[in-house]
Order: C-alpha cells, then structure tokens, then sequence
C-alpha cells in the first residue's frame, strides 16, 4: 500500500472533489471482475472515485483496506459511502494520455445501410479533427474565448 504525506492527500482531495464515481461495488461485494476494473480505472486516471453500496461502515472500511492492498494503491479518502484512490500512472498510460492530445490518430468508421453491409473504413485524424454522426471528418470549432477576459 502506498503512503501519501498530509499535503499530498491534501492535493489530491482537492483535485477528486469534482471527478464522479467511476465504480460501483454492489452488494456482491469485491468480485474479482470489480477488482479487475478498479485497476483499469486507476492505470487510466491514477485518481478515482468508488461508490460502496450498503449500510455497513465496517465492510466499507474492510473494501477500502482490501482495494489498496491488493492493486497497490495509496487511500486518499473515506467519506460515507465514497471511496478517493490514488496510483501513480504508468509511463504508458502518460503517453497515451499526451498522444491523444495531438498528433495523428487512427479512427475506424463503420456506416450501416439499410440493404448492404456495413461498411468500414479506417481514416487517420489530426489533433483537431473529428468525427460526425453521419461518419464525416470535420475541424474541430475553435473553441469560445470570452471578450471580458481578453479586454482586462
């Protein structure tokens, strides 16, 4: 289990206050297929959210304690039935997270007909391109910049 300082806990409560849950353990309990996606959560974000469903404090504290032994995590914080986990991320998972910024992509797009087949196709993006519903490839709009905030 990892160990955080007051100030680092302190950070990244403050970084999970707005993040929702990302998984829910039932009345099950700690399956393993929970446990399987707790960890594809923690590689992707490194800071997660899990809702505990039941009445019973204990049992949640015991899942808490069963979660950051096993997958190696570092307990951020306990409130009611919420669960804030923290791994620190992967060499792989940042750069896959910094690719996906910018550079090119490759997309599949499959557009369905009403008597043929599906078709699929295979199409490389740009950093600001996207796909339609329609299965078109646009420009990203620009995004919104507010005048008050240019003007002071």
């Amino acid at each position: 289990m990892l160990t955080l300082t007051p100030a680092e806990r302190s950070e990244l409560r403050a970084q999970a206050h707005g993040l929702n849950p990302v998984v829910m353990v039932g009345e099950s309990g700690l399956s393993e297929s929970v446990m399987k996606e707790i960890d594809k959560s923690l590689n992707a974000h490194g800071l997660i959210k899990v809702r505990v469903f039941g009445d019973d404090r204990e049992a949640r504290i015991a899942i808490y304690e069963t979660i950051c032994a096993e997958l190696k995590a570092a307990p951020v914080q306990h409130i009611g039935k919420l669960l804030v986990l923290y791994r620190p991320q992967k060499d792989e998972g940042k750069k896959a997270a910094a690719g996906a910024k910018g550079g090119l992509r490759e997309v599949t797009i499959v557009k369905s007909h009403a008597t043929k087949r599906p078709s699929v196709s295979k199409v490389m993006l740009k950093g600001n391109e996207r796909i339609t519903a329609g299965g078109l490839v646009k420009k990203a709009k620009p995004r919104q910049r507010s005048t008050k905030k240019s003007l002071g």
